[in-house]
């Protein structure tokens, strides 16, 4: 298990060590204690791989609306 914090972790970081979690986890070969902490680091990262996805997806687009607030769209947020 890395010893980087989740909130300093990239997309690829998190989504690579929630994968070794997963594993770890799997195979169910390790103590209690330690598979709780694994549950808990890997919630984290799911957490955080679904903050970096929402942050990219807002990046590139945004959402248009009609007049009466009905999405009609989208369009480049930097458009």
């Amino acid at each position: 298990m890395s010893e980087t914090p989740v909130a300093d972790m990239s997309f690829e970081e998190a989504i690579k060590e929630l994968e070794r979690v997963v594993t770890q986890l799997d195979r169910g070969d390790v103590a209690l204690d330690e598979s709780i902490a694994l549950y808990e680091r890997g919630a984290a990262l799911k957490a955080r791989c679904e903050a970096k996805l929402k942050e990219a997806e807002e990046k590139v687009a945004k959402l248009t609306l009609s007049q009466d607030g009905q999405p009609t769209g989208t369009v480049p947020l930097d458009g």
